[in-house]
């Protein structure tokens, strides 16, 4: 119950329904016309027929149509929509391999030290761009600076495999 300023009183539900603008009894239509078009909605599911609101729905369901897409290019072609990522950086990364040492093995390190990595000499190396893994390749010495020449191309499938 709410009180009013005015008499200090409280007010009853049929009060505040009329200073709301409205009052019980229409309330109880508005429930009864929810409740109708609840209904409707359902029937109107379950027969997949369209309904629109304030309007009885037709009890007949019909086939859809579709027009024919166009497959119509943009003239600028693909190559000016790859003009705005294009200056976008990227990580790349070449992986020789991996191991997992202990704190304590990792502060016996010194200079002259050889830490055996996952994997075996001339086997390629991984190629990732942004940490995810797109080629692999061998190591090439051009001009006395280190490279990698790409030797495969991982396939899109393996990839989403190794995002499992």
């Amino acid at each position: 119950m709410a009180l009013d300023d005015k008499t200090g009183g409280t007010l009853s539900q049929d009060d505040i329904d009329k200073l709301m603008g409205g009052d019980s009894e229409g309330k109880k239509d508005a429930g009864l016309d929810q409740d109708k078009l609840a209904e409707d909605w359902a029937q109107a599911l379950e027969s997949g027929a369209e309904i629109e609101e304030g309007k009885p729905f037709d009890k007949t369901a019909r086939k859809a149509t579709f027009t024919e897409l166009d497959e119509t290019r943009p003239a600028a072609g693909p190559a000016k929509d790859l003009d705005f990522i294009l200056d976008i950086p990227l990580e790349v990364t070449v992986e020789m391999g991996r191991t997992r040492m202990l704190i304590n093995d990792l502060l016996q390190i010194g200079q002259g030290s050889v830490i055996e990595l996952n994997r075996l000499a001339g086997e390629p190396l991984d190629i990732l761009i942004n940490n995810k893994l797109i080629a692999r390749g061998e190591v090439v010495v051009v001009s006395e600076k280190f490279g990698i020449r790409i030797t495969d191309i991982v396939s899109p499938l393996e990839r989403v495999k190794r995002l499992a």
